[in-house]
């Protein structure tokens, strides 16, 4: 059996863009999958801090240090430029693993630009 968990977080990025009109996916700045070690066609899960919405994708990646977030496709009618979102990645580990997973957490201001990189077991609420 294997255990699904998280391995990665963007923390409340602010969406720039949304593109209707385009294959689909999440574009992320190159400069934040280089920080959270997310990688071009890899899915993800988008949540909307605003309205709890849902959505997973694949991410393909955008020009470095620009900050952009674009949603892509169908998600563009659920995320709109300004909303603030966080991005999960996910993997699959054998239970034995377990106790080894401490995802990265990138934070981000609201431009987009990296302020701090974490691992989970250095958040405390």
């Amino acid at each position: 059996m294997l255990i699904e968990v998280c391995i990665s977080k963007i923390h409340r990025a602010t969406v720039t863009q949304a593109e209707l009109d385009y294959v689909g996916s999440i574009t992320i700045d190159q400069a934040i999958l280089d920080a959270c070690g997310m990688r071009p066609f890899q899915y993800v899960n988008i949540t909307s801090v605003a309205n709890g919405v849902f959505w997973r994708t694949y991410v393909m990646a955008g020009e470095r240090g620009k900050g952009d977030i674009c949603l892509n496709g169908p998600p563009a009618r659920h995320f709109h430029p300004g909303d603030q979102i966080i991005v999960l990645a996910q993997g699959w580990i054998e239970p034995s693993e377990y106790g080894s997973i401490d995802p990265v957490i990138v934070f981000v201001d609201e431009k987009n630009k990296i302020i701090e990189v974490r691992r989970a077991s250095q958040v405390v609420n």
